[in-house]
């Protein structure tokens, strides 16, 4: 699936939005409400996918694998103008209380594929996750599926062991597989510091997400804050830090829980590094409780070149939205990926934006593409280098609307805007194309957007975990 070039995104990639070409990226108005949803510059296409979650691309940027809660998807993107499902897959079909279904995760390594499930407990009947040989994307090999007594909201595979989030489980813990055999490893948990964590509620300390890099695992736990783990023994997982997250104290004299696990400081959700391992990011999903509360959450970044030594840095802001409520516009962080120097970021109906941060205590906004009326995005992923991005809108859910709802469940292609000088955004350790120019906002950046395909050269990989 060779990626092929995006000349046709010159006439038909500028049509594809549902807004016409601004100026300027959106900002608030003076009453705090978002702007008229214009873009900056228009998706270079989409790909409809029912239910989609979260988004991972295989190693050269050419294939995306979706969860799609009753399987995941196999998606040929190496024309953004015309992306395709190649696959569609279930797992635990066979069992009797299968198949497995509220899978919303899944992870990448090399030519294999975790996915897991259900996200959250309740009234699945089946827990478990499937392990995948994605060398043929096409033709994806069931290698392995097990059934476990945990859920799991996010799972990381890296280097052959499997990483995943315990739901359901007392303290919420890490726990640690290998994937082929279901054979368990370890599990680790805040309770195992201080037993003391396990009198505050699940909603308050649940571990949402785990990143694995090199021998380091990065734990989101919500209220109790991100913690980093040392796992060069996937057997026996030690801390090395508590990132950040409010004392122990202070959380157990909370009186209103309820609230705050909704709202900041806290909800840290989603934690990455990028390729050197060196900037960890940290995503806040939070709304306000309640008219003039608190809310939405951001991101914030952190120097871990020593990670026994976290030192903060800089942090971007979320959309503005004229109701940061949950039953409100949602704008607030989800997922994101920091790489060649950026971050690609998802802010549900805020868009997608793609800041720089090679200096990460002021990052610069770099694209920003929003239509609250269209897309409700939950990642946000690098596929070539000065070409384009994905993201992945989750349509619908979540939000109390009619079933014909405008905004729809798919992956949609968007230019990755360079530096007109062609200086490298980092020290070139991942980068393998060329820099290209940035356009401006408006119809240049449409028009920027449609010589992108024939700029970009070279090969490159990309692998998360490393």
């Amino acid at each position: 699936m060779r990626r092929r070039p995006l000349l046709r995104t010159l006439g038909s990639g500028l049509a594809l939005g549902s807004a016409g070409l601004a100026s300027g990226h959106p900002t608030a108005t003076s009453d705090g409400t978002p702007p008229a949803e214009t873009p900056d510059s228009q998706p270079l296409g989409t790909v409809s996918i029912e239910n989609v979650r979260e988004m991972v691309l295989n190693l050269d940027g050419t294939v995306a694998y979706v969860a799609t809660v009753d399987g995941f998807a196999v998606v040929d993107v190496s024309d953004p103008t015309e992306m395709r499902v190649l696959a569609r897959e279930r797992l635990l079909a066979d069992h009797a209380d299968g198949p497995l279904s509220g899978i919303w995760d899944l992870h990448c390594d090399g030519d294999r594929l975790l996915v897991a499930g259900p996200a959250n407990g309740g009234r699945d009947s089946v827990r478990g996750f499937g392990y995948v040989d994605v060398s043929d994307p096409a033709d994806p090999e069931l290698l392995a599926e097990h059934e476990v007594d945990f859920y799991t909201h996010n799972c990381v595979l890296a280097d052959g062991v499997g990483y995943f989030t315990g739901g359901g489980l007392d303290g919420s813990p890490l726990v640690v597989a290998d994937p082929e055999s279901g054979t368990e490893l370890a599990r680790w948990s805040v309770v195992d510091v201080d037993d003391r964590w396990a009198e505050l509620p699940f909603g308050m300390v649940n571990l949402h997400d785990v990143w694995v890099h090199d021998d380091r695992a990065y734990l989101a736990y919500w209220d109790a804050g991100t913690w980093c783990l040392d796992v060069s023994d996937p057997g026996e997982p030690t801390l090395v830090s508590r990132v950040r997250g409010r004392p122990l104290d202070d959380l157990l004299d909370v009186t209103n829980r309820r609230r705050e696990r909704t709202e900041p400081p806290g909800n840290d959700h989603f934690v990455t590094v990028n390729e050197t391992g060196d900037l960890l990011g940290i995503g806040t999903e939070s709304w306000a409780a309640a008219s003039g509360s608190t809310g939405p959450g951001g991101i914030a970044f952190y120097d871990v070149t020593d990670p026994a030594e976290p030192t903060r840095l800089g942090a971007i802001d979320p959309p503005p939205t004229p109701d940061p409520t949950r039953g409100g516009v949602w704008t607030t962080a989800h997922n994101f990926e920091l790489v060649d120097g950026r971050c690609y970021a998802a802010w549900y109906q805020g868009g997608v934006t793609v800041h720089d941060v090679t200096d990460a205590t002021d990052p610069v906004e770099r694209f920003h593409w929003r239509d609250a009326g269209r897309g409700k995005f939950w990642t946000a992923q690098l596929a070539a280098p000065g070409e384009f991005f994905l993201g992945a809108s989750i349509g619908a859910f979540g939000v109390n609307t009619a079933a014909d709802s405008p905004l729809e469940s798919a992956l949609f292609a968007f230019p990755d805007q360079r530096p007109a000088d062609g200086a490298p955004t980092t020290d070139g350790t991942r980068s393998g194309r060329a820099s290209t120019p940035t356009s401006e906002t408006g119809a240049g950046a449409g028009v920027g957007a449609g010589l992108l395909g024939l700029l970009g050269a070279g090969a490159w990989c990309r692998r998360r975990s490393e």
